[in-house]
């Protein structure tokens, strides 16, 4: 992170105080009788940045929505600056309380432009009306902040996903808070986006808002905050100092065991002749972008948010119009002009966005991992194979380690690294040889995390090629063979051995000049 970061030390002084924004006395959430919060007792200080830590499923972003009003819990009560709360709604946490929240999944109106979003139901008026000009210069100075760039006149649905989660974040800025939660917020940023996140954050907390931060980025929560709490299975486990608490101890307490995170290392080497061989990808967004593949193989594509990244994979599988495709696969030209093309030459997407692009939430672990087999299991008389598609399935869930109670368990109800095997199971079964992990571990715990290298180092082994686009540096570093580096719509360098290293990646991500480690 940049260096003029204010660290935890320097604001210890104004955190002597035993005065709580925060308190929590037996807070108990249940669904349909499954226990999700279990007598959670927490105390969050005034102006402290404070960490919620745990695994997917712990409790974290249920804790949160009931402190900011979106469920009220079984049972517990619940202390704001030392009174008694109790919070109807997320208009009451907002204007009573003053809560505020920017949730890990997005609350945009898909078809409304980013001032829109932003000053939704508190719009700005000038002689009674609504005054568009009056918001659109608010949230440009808003997005300024973050150092966005982002056309507020524009729909969101037409915006990135890391444009969206900066349109959330200022949204959640508008007025003064005097309690912000930020639940995964940089689950889509990278670089400099994250440093200005860091920047406001410190500024709010020094003008006196009381943050609470959710993030599995361990990094995240030791540049950031200055304690931090535990929840593991819907329990509270133990609040720390984070300046003496080691990443060993916090990782322990979240799992209950020792976890060392590691990428795991290649073990047959790549040696044969590319078979995907891409001489120029140009799209309104990206230009001449050439690279290559190899069976087996793991390249990644690394660059800070809106190099366009996302847009080589999206031009690559046809759901982009391209302006010029000139793409080699097996010695052969093809023209991939759709995700169906690209899927029938062999292709497989595990996107960004799994809830939205990679699932249908509402369907069972059986029913997405199949939805894109479902001819080959249907028979003459337009029925489904019950006892193929079941045997399928649960090859699936086995050979991934997929945890869920039955094959019929609705997706929904999955953490996130399940629900991201299950949407790889859907492109193993069509037999894909090249699999595309856009941000493969967006909003996934550190222990499925592990899990999730694990398997794509596996498929790799067994000849699978697989592409990476990550806004996670490390995990591109520690897993690709090669790395892209993409800026501006370009490739700015092809890097290999012992090119592959941070500062050269972020070098060229920037815009700098090339150079080879001595």
């Amino acid at each position: 992170m940049s260096e003029e970061l204010p660290t935890v030390r320097e604001t210890a002084a104004s955190l002597a105080t035993d005065d709580y924004a925060i308190e929590t006395h037996d807070i108990g959430m249940s669904f349909s009788g499954v226990r999700a919060l279990d007598n959670v007792n927490l105390s969050i200080r005034r102006r402290e940045i404070h960490a919620i830590v745990g695994e997917n499923g712990a409790g974290k972003s249920t804790l949160m929505k009931i402190l900011s009003g979106q469920y009220l819990p079984t049972n517990g009560r619940l202390l704001i600056n030392g009174e008694e709360a109790k919070i109807s709604g997320p208009q009451d946490a907002s204007e009573t309380y003053g809560i505020g929240i920017i949730n890990q999944e997005f609350s945009l109106v898909p078809y409304l432009n980013a001032y829109e979003n932003i000053y939704l139901g508190r719009e700005l008026q000038k002689a009674g009306l609504s005054s568009r000009k009056a918001m659109a210069t608010r949230a440009r100075e808003l997005l300024a902040q973050l150092d966005a760039e982002i056309d507020v006149k524009i729909p969101v649905n037409h915006l990135s996903v890391a444009e969206q989660q900066l349109i959330e974040i200022a949204k959640a800025t508008v007025d003064k808070k005097d309690i912000l939660i930020f639940d995964e917020p940089t689950a889509a940023l990278t670089g400099n986006e994250v440093d200005s996140l860091f920047k406001l954050i410190f500024r709010l907390r020094d003008e006196g808002t009381t943050i609470l931060y959710i993030s599995h980025h361990l990094d995240e929560i030791y540049t950031l905050s200055d304690r931090f709490s535990v929840l593991r299975d819907g329990q509270y486990i133990g609040t720390r100092d984070t300046s003496t608490t080691s990443q060993g101890e916090m990782i322990k307490m979240m799992v209950g065991r020792e976890v060392i995170a590691e990428f795991p290392p290649r073990v047959t080497p790549i040696d044969a002749d590319p078979f995907l061989v891409v001489n120029d990808l140009t799209t309104s967004k990206i230009s001449a972008v050439k690279f290559e593949l190899r069976p087996g193989e793991i390249i990644g594509f690394a660059g800070v948010v809106g190099s366009g990244r996302t847009e080589i994979i999206r031009a690559l599988i046809g759901a982009d119009k391209t302006i010029v495709q000139d793409v080699e696969l097996d010695g052969k030209s093809v023209k991939i002009d759709s995700p169906k093309t690209a899927t029938k030459l062999g292709f497989g997407l595990i996107p960004e966005d799994r809830k939205r692009q990679g699932l249908i939430l509402g369907m069972s672990v059986k029913e997405n991992s199949t939805i894109s087999v479902v001819r080959e299991l249907t028979s003459f008389f337009g029925l489904i194979k019950g006892k193929l598609e079941r045997g399928m399935v649960e090859k699936s869930v086995a050979d991934l380690r997929t945890k869920a109670p039955t094959i019929n368990q609705k997706v929904k109800n999955l953490s996130g690294g399940n629900q991201q095997k299950v949407v790889l199971a859907k492109w193993l079964n069509t037999g894909a040889r090249v699999l595309i992990f856009d941000e493969p571990t967006r909003g996934i715990d550190i222990g499925a995390r592990d899990e999730i290298y694990r398997l794509i180092r596996q498929l790799s082994e067994s000849g699978t090629s697989i592409i990476i686009v990550s806004s996670d540096l490390p995990e591109v570093l520690g897993l690709s063979d090669r790395v892209y580096v993409v800026y501006n719509g370009r490739i700015a360098a092809e890097l290999a051995g012992a090119e592959i290293d941070a500062e050269n990646v972020m070098l060229h991500a920037t815009g700098g000049t090339s150079h080879v480690n001595d």
